[in-house]
């Protein structure tokens, strides 16, 4: 009996140094990130360069089916205040009158141009054709990029965006926030496009440019034009904001623009049904990426998943064995993490416009643990994605 329990002890302390080695492994690789990558964030200075030499921008909106958003939207493209702009609509068969209503209030609008595109290719996906298109009708070297169902949040969202552009920087990536809406759909939406945007704005700042997005994002034609455009991906739905950028960015030639009046708000899904499916697009085009981007990624996502797997792990086990010292180290290790977590988050929170609530960042990192582990499986297990355009 004394023996039976001798190597009871003994395999429960081997079980607890395990999961307690394990945990600390990765809560010691989330910090890794937080430190040399979301402190660049966290301590950005802001401030726009005003002063500089702003040049000719042209901003283009792709639309299909936008008739309500366009009635919203035109008004606030046309009356921004910039030297040298113009607005392509880039309309891509609406067959919901959005090409009447152009046509009938245009002459009203100082800065918008319209291009009717009829022309559907089984080589190109439309949104891409779109911008293409418009990249080619540009009047401007500059092109800036939104989408029809999004809002500046001011009447300098161009010289916001324009200011980050400099003699090294070709690429200006935006923050897209939605707005805020009651509901558990729309908290969470929330809370994954701000975690999203702390990832590739941090990563950008640190040189490994991986994505932006495409509603809010500014760079040069000549860079698309030296690139070939979206040629080497213009078969794959989406990716015309990463896959892209992928591409085509350096450690020095891509820049952030975190000022509030360069934040373009967006409307959100309003169903866990359509979220999924453009969560399932965007995620498709992942193994797309760079090998580098790709490492990076998996292992930011994965010791999430892990250190809460492992914390819970360790938790019932040491409720189990009544184990004081496992559950005082994981106390210790996930109280640490937690502080230094909240604190960059908020830092970084209060420059994004406040996009979460800062009491709900605990619930939002169970919910990423959550979304992680299911996504992961989804798309490890996954069939080819539906063909929308939007």
């Amino acid at each position: 009996m004394t023996l039976y329990l001798y190597q009871y002890l003994q395999l429960s302390s081997i079980v607890a140094d395990y999961l307690l080695f394990a945990l600390a492994a990765f809560v010691f690789v989330q910090l890794c990130y937080y430190f040399f990558f979301f402190t660049r964030l966290a301590f950005y200075e802001k401030g726009a360069n005003y002063g500089n030499e702003l040049p000719g921008v042209t901003v283009l909106v792709c639309a299909w089916n936008e008739r309500e958003n366009l009635t919203q939207l035109i008004p606030l493209l046309d009356s921004q205040e910039y030297p040298e702009f113009e607005v392509i609509l880039l309309d891509d068969r609406s067959d919901d009158g959005s090409e009447e209503f152009i046509r009938e209030h245009i002459f009203r609008w100082k800065h918008i141009r319209y291009i009717r595109i009829n022309d559907q290719f089984d080589h190109v996906t439309p949104k891409k054709y779109a911008l293409t298109v418009g990249m080619k009708q540009a009047k401007y070297p500059v092109a800036l990029m939104t989408d029809a169902d999004c809002r500046p949040t001011s009447n300098h969202w161009i010289t916001a965006m324009t200011s980050r552009v400099d003699g090294e920087s070709d690429i200006v990536l935006g923050f897209s926030p939605y707005i805020k809406q009651p509901g558990l759909l729309n908290w969470f939406i929330r809370c994954e496009t701000f975690y999203t945007a702390v990832q590739y704005l941090s990563f950008s700042l640190a040189g490994f440019t991986y994505m932006g997005v495409g509603r809010n994002i500014l760079y040069k034609r000549s860079v698309f034009f030296a690139n070939k455009g979206f040629y080497k991906h213009k078969n794959i739905y989406g990716g015309d904001d990463d896959i892209f950028l992928n591409e085509v960015s350096t450690s020095s030639n891509t820049n952030i623009s975190i000022e509030e009046d360069s934040f373009v708000y967006s409307l959100p899904k309003t169903t866990w049904k359509s979220w999924y499916k453009q969560k399932q697009r965007h995620m498709s085009v992942s193994r797309f990426y760079r090998m580098r981007n790709k490492v990076l990624l998996g292992l930011l996502s994965g010791a999430h998943i892990a250190v809460w797997i492992f914390a819970i792990a360790a938790l019932l086990f040491g409720l189990l064995t009544r184990n004081v010292y496992l559950l005082q180290w994981l106390g210790i290790l996930f109280v640490a993490r937690w502080i230094i977590q909240w604190f960059l988050l908020s830092v970084i929170n209060l420059k994004l416009d406040k996009t979460v609530e800062w009491f709900s960042f605990l619930f939002m990192d169970f919910a990423l643990f959550i979304y992680y582990l299911v996504f992961g499986f989804l798309t490890a297990t996954r069939r080819k994605p539906r063909k929308t355009w939007n």
